[in-house]
């Protein structure tokens, strides 16, 4: 059965441009977060507004665009999407001529909020596009080209902005006079705007061919009776969708600190051996898209492969394969590793809701309990107590006052079992 009928071939296209549009702004924002850190002379935390601003968008978007596409269509939810993508994207001209950095991250929020109904309109819309007995390898056919997007949206950054900028480095620029500095930061600003402005003309394009061509309508689809607060608490107490909200949540937050920070772990390599810095960045982010061009083949290759094995089967052969080729990578293993760290383990597993009395627990309680004795550690570590006496007095406490806790749990629990009998 073919995954995408004759009839939907035209718009199936369309939408898909909007796959890799995505894709593109994703990043070629990455990058900038180490640009904007250079060129306004600010730390690398200040410079990750840009991410704060860019997925802002997306998180504030997310429930209006829904609830804007089941009251309009699909169409309209693309359309207004694209209009957004490529207004935020023309505020970097007004941004370039103020040349102060916040409202660059203005430009980042709106042109997000666009990116927000592109995705949540354009996913569901590939999916009725067809038989539903395709719908995942018409989808699956269509997020293949995100990282097309991603790709020339790194590799535009990386030929059009990275080594374009002022090669002078983020130490030489701290020396400048402020009228030699302003001078560098508009010529810089000047440099990093003209792709957003070459990708708005691109938008108006497509949302003047979207307003053309004829698009399927498929309102009938939508249930305009289901109410909002039904259907969020009806998903919310599927078990599986919780983790797979969970589960996106991390892999999105991964997948963002990678992207972004390996340009920074990059320069700060490549300058350490003697490389000037803009090289560096340029260098960084060529392992980067090779990073990317990976994910790209892997994306047409596991889509290839989901006609003849279930996703879940797939996802852990590829874990599988993943840990395989890091072990091979470290080159040993050892049966030493992690010594002297039980104490933490069990600490971790009682914070994170296991009972001692009968090993009642699950995987993302311990998980919380790993990422909030973690916390605790570093916040000792941060006020000066970082000797390893300290560490296991913060452990041995925590495991102590959980314990404590457990006990009133379990005390409460039998009193209410002897009431109901």
């Amino acid at each position: 059965m073919k995954a995408i009928e004759k009839k939907y071939l035209v718009p199936f296209i369309l939408v898909t441009c909007c796959f890799a549009l995505w894709g593109f702004a994703n990043d070629i924002t990455n990058p900038m977060v180490k640009a904007f850190s250079k060129i306004f002379r600010m730390s690398v935390t200040d410079g990750a507004l840009v991410q704060v601003a860019f997925y802002g968008g997306y998180f504030a978007m997310a429930v209006p665009a829904a609830l804007f596409i089941r009251r309009f269509s699909y169409k309209a939810g693309i359309m207004l999407g694209l209009g957004l993508y490529a207004v935020g994207a023309l505020l970097f001209l007004p941004a370039r001529m103020i040349g102060n950095y916040y409202p660059f991250l203005a430009a980042y929020f709106i042109l997000t909020c666009g990116l927000s109904f592109l995705e949540t309109s354009s996913n569901p819309y590939i999916l009725s596009m067809g038989d539903e007995a395709t719908a995942t390898r018409r989808l699956n056919l269509a997020q293949a080209f995100n990282p097309i997007g991603s790709l020339l949206g790194m590799f535009v950054a990386m030929n059009f902005i990275q080594a374009k900028l002022n090669p002078l480095s983020t130490s030489e620029r701290a020396l400048l006079s402020d009228a030699e500095f302003e001078a560098v930061k508009a010529a810089d600003l000047g440099v990093l705007s003209r792709p957003y402005i070459a990708i708005a003309a691109v938008l108006i394009v497509l949302l003047i061919l979207m307003f053309v061509v004829k698009m399927p309508d498929h309102r009938s689809l939508m249930d305009d009776s289901t109410k909002f607060g039904p259907t969020v608490r009806r998903l919310w107490a599927n078990r599986k969708y919780r983790y797979g909200v969970l589960a996106q949540f991390f892999y999105v937050g991964v997948q963002i600190m990678c992207w972004t920070f390996i340009i920074q772990y990059g320069t700060h390599v490549f300058t350490a051996d003697g490389m000037a810095e803009r090289d560096a960045e340029v260098l960084s982010q060529t392992y980067n898209i090779v990073a990317m061009a990976i994910f790209c083949v892997s994306r047409f290759i596991c889509t290839f492969l989901l006609k003849f094995a279930k996703p879940t089967r797939l996802l852990g052969l590829l874990a599988g394969v993943g840990g395989f080729a890091y072990f091979m990578h470290v080159g040993s293993g050892s049966a030493s590793h992690a010594s002297g760290m039980e104490m933490n383990a069990i600490a971790s597993s009682i914070i994170g809701g296991t009972m001692l009395t009968g090993g009642v627990g699950n995987i993302i309680g311990t998980f919380f309990g790993v990422l909030s004795l973690s916390t605790i550690q570093n916040i000792v570590s941060s006020a000066g107590l970082d000797q390893a006496w300290w560490t296991g007095i913060t452990i041995a406490a925590m495991l102590c006052l959980f314990l404590v806790i457990q006990s009133i749990v379990m005390a409460r629990k039998k009193r209410a079992l002897r009431a109901k009998a």
